[in-house]
């Protein structure tokens, strides 16, 4: 049986571990794993049994698109 290989996000192929991205994003793990559960994060890529981590892409995604809010709300 052949696998059809997955398209990967655009971006640098590339993972965070949660310090970095709460460091970048300057939200708390309580706050993000609230924001995961509601839908408004990225979800984290499972590792392993107890590890995780997140695409740089999404996190970056992530990151412009509340640039994009703030911008669009200065000009209403």
């Amino acid at each position: 049986m052949t696998r059809k290989p997955s398209t990967p996000a655009p971006g640098p192929l590339a993972l965070e571990r949660l310090q970095h991205v709460r460091s970048r994003t300057g939200l708390s793990r309580s706050e993000i794993y609230r924001r995961i559960a509601l839908g408004d994060f990225p979800a984290p890529v499972k590792l392993g049994p107890r590890a995780s981590a997140w695409h740089t892409a999404e996190i970056d995604a992530w990151i412009a698109q509340r640039i994009a809010v703030r911008d669009q709300g200065a000009r209403a």
